[in-house]
């Protein structure tokens, strides 16, 4: 079992890009599962190949444990490394190559069978051990992989984007088989994707990183209902969060979001976050989720509710999306299966203003 401490971490590439990783300060709990999540070019994969000794740290200090790992061999490391492209042997059965890394280390012959037939029992794939990797279906490689990995029953299980080869069914599938055996094995796991849904359904916590810098770190749901940036609100959620640009105006001692031919009412619990905007652009952000038809929504008022024209119908056979525009600004409303108004009809819709986002135009921060 292991604990893994970044410090001021730094990594510049020579020649290439500078500041791919800025300064990032982490701490990753014994048996935890972390998600780095993030647009490509963000730093994620960098951050992972320098915990596995892959990549040399320009700045900062990587801790497993109580020992300090900046020169220490990957080898010495009782890490495992889980690739994108499998990084199978061709040349070798599936038996070979999950027993490779024990032969390397001299392990005896017998426990090698033991600990390769344990995690080929695991994953069943133990019908598949006297194959090649050719022979093999994406989802079947990647086990393979996985069981590479197992054998070697390391304290830290490292994953870069390992799912993204594959096919959206056998995608799900894999979530489930890595979920199951983070379970069984009771060790830590960091896991590199640019995959929000992955990041959402397998992170005990997610790292949400934008060009070298995390922007946010917390559970799933905190970083969805709270996100501390623009950034992490439109890149965690599907679909992505609503935007709008307007401004802050003070009626009656209200405040209300106006952006031209959309104007809604602040709730009240909210003015106090609005003192010092009377008059100021801000970012409204509000998710397709917290977006209703007026003829289903009790809560409507004319204080909530937008006028829009319906654009296209999604049906995603348990919801729909509804593709809308309003004013200078377009926006996406997922519906109940039924809710399916006519294409290119006007439709009252409500905001729940409980849930909407506020951001400022200049940090992008969010106004709290």
């Amino acid at each position: 079992m292991a604990r893994i401490r970044l410090k001021n971490l730094h990594k510049s590439y020579k020649g290439g890009v500078q500041n791919a990783v800025k300064d990032v300060s982490l701490e990753i709990s014994d048996k935890e599962f972390v998600v780095l999540v993030g647009p490509s070019g963000c730093g994620k994969s960098s951050i992972l190949r320098m915990v596995a000794g892959l990549e040399e740290i320009s700045a900062g200090e990587i801790w497993i444990d109580d020992r300090l790992v900046n020169d220490v061999p990957a080898k010495d490391r009782n890490i495992a490394m889980v690739f994108q492209n499998y990084a199978l042997y061709p040349h070798m059965t599936v038996f070979e190559n999950m027993a490779f890394g024990l032969k390397l280390r001299n392990y005896p012959k017998m426990e090698i069978e033991k600990r390769v037939h344990e995690a080929a029992d695991i994953l069943g794939i133990k019908k598949y051990l006297d194959r090649r990797p050719r022979q093999l279906s994406g989802g079947e490689r990647q086990r393979v992989a996985l069981g590479r990995a197992i054998v070697r029953k390391p304290a830290v299980f490292l994953f870069d984007e390992p799912l993204s080869n594959l096919d959206a069914k056998m995608r799900v599938q894999m979530r489930t088989e890595i979920h199951k055996l983070r379970l069984r094995l009771q060790t830590t796991f960091i896991y590199v994707t640019h995959d929000q849904t992955e990041a959402m359904t397998m992170g005990d916590r997610i790292v949400v990183m934008k060009d070298g810098v995390v922007q946010q770190c917390a559970d799933p749901m905190s970083i969805y209902d709270n996100p501390r940036n623009k950034f992490v609100a439109s890149f965690i959620g599907l679909p992505p969060i609503n935007l709008m640009k307007g401004r802050i105006i003070k009626k009656e001692r209200k405040f209300f979001f106006d952006e031209g031919k959309v104007q809604v009412k602040v709730v009240e619990d909210m003015f106090a976050k609005m003192v010092g905007y009377e008059g100021k652009e801000v970012f409204l952000g509000i998710r397709s989720e917290d977006i209703y038809d007026k003829l289903f929504a009790s809560e409507a008022s004319v204080d909530n509710t937008v006028r829009a024209t319906c654009e296209v119908v999604e049906p995603l056979g348990s919801e729909v999306y509804l593709y809308l525009s309003s004013g200078k600004h377009n926006f996406i409303a997922r519906v109940g299966a039924h809710d399916r108004p006519e294409v290119n009809r006007e439709m009252d819709l409500v905001f729940d203003m409980s849930k909407v986002h506020f951001f400022d135009v200049q940090t992008e921060e969010t106004i709290v």
